[in-house]
């Protein structure tokens, strides 16, 4: 009986403890994917300033060279633009980010910025969308100097909450 309880009580403060290294893992991924999401707005707005790529082209360009999961919400969007679906930009960015945004590290406020460049993306002129493109750019970076600020507030912080409720649970129940 008494190693039964032993290996609950293992069971109960491993399982937290990883819970608590996922929570940290959140919070050193999301400024690395804004930063990733930066650099595929900047290599976008090159697209469309030099390169004249036209907007799904650009878009599975840029998905191709990313980590997932950003690459796969890129690389939607190009899919959702082509004749096959005929979906508009602002939809089928959309649709991308519903699809996949579950899966990133990022909040709201980034997914917004995204959300409001895609009414502009496909819509406009080149200047205008390259100011947009900027404009975005320059709010993620806010983000991002914030979500570097929560991973250096928060992220060793999860890990050790993470076995200190494990072992809290275990003091509970024995």
């Amino acid at each position: 009986m008494l190693m039964i309880k032993l290996l609950g009580a293992a069971i109960v403060i491993v399982s937290a403890t990883l819970a608590g290294f996922f929570q940290a893992g959140q919070f050193a991924s999301r400024p690395r994917q804004i930063r990733e999401l930066i650099l595929a707005l900047q290599r976008l707005e090159t697209e469309i300033s030099y390169g004249f790529t036209p907007l799904p082209e650009a878009l599975l360009r840029i998905g191709s060279n990313m980590r997932e999961p950003m690459k796969s919400l890129f690389e939607t969007a190009a899919r959702n633009m082509s004749p096959q679906y005929g979906l508009s930009a602002q939809e089928s960015i959309r649709k991308a980010l519903n699809a996949h945004w579950r899966r990133t590290s990022m909040k709201s406020a980034e997914r917004e910025a995204l959300e409001q460049l895609s009414s502009v993306l496909g819509t406009s002129d080149r200047q205008d969308q390259m100011k947009h493109i900027a404009l975005a750019a320059s709010q993620l970076k806010h983000e991002e100097a914030a979500a570097r600020e929560d991973q250096a507030k928060y992220e060793k912080m999860s890990k050790s909450l993470g076995l200190l409720v494990g072992a809290l649970i275990v003091i509970l129940i024995f």
